[in-house]
């Protein structure tokens, strides 16, 4: 399945990458290499992960403290967020593929 990036989710995805380039050299770059083999999981099982009361699904990171909250939409899978999984739960609930 197609997976794609809101803007607003790419934008946390290049943040969060310089803040861990700026504890650790090549730290930022292991998050994007993690960031990006959840989300190719997620286009080969969209299905797995239960679907949660505001209508989305979430996979977890395994080593950072993120999240990647996402919808199929349109046979589409739409990554909302990359989110921490410590600070301001659901702040994208409103974020929508609907108007991409």
């Amino acid at each position: 399945m197609i997976v794609r990036i809101l803007r607003e989710a790419e934008a946390e995805l290049v943040d969060a990458i310089a803040r861990y380039e700026l504890m650790e050299a090549g730290l930022g770059v292991r998050l994007k290499s993690e960031i990006r083999k959840m989300a190719a999981w997620i286009g080969e099982h969209p299905e797995l992960p239960r679907i949660r009361a505001h209508g989305y699904r979430r996979a977890n990171l395994k080593v950072f403290p993120y999240y990647l909250p996402y919808v199929v939409w349109n046979g589409t899978v739409w990554i909302l967020a990359v989110a921490h999984g410590a600070q301001r739960p659901e702040y994208w609930i409103d974020r929508s593929p609907s108007t991409r």
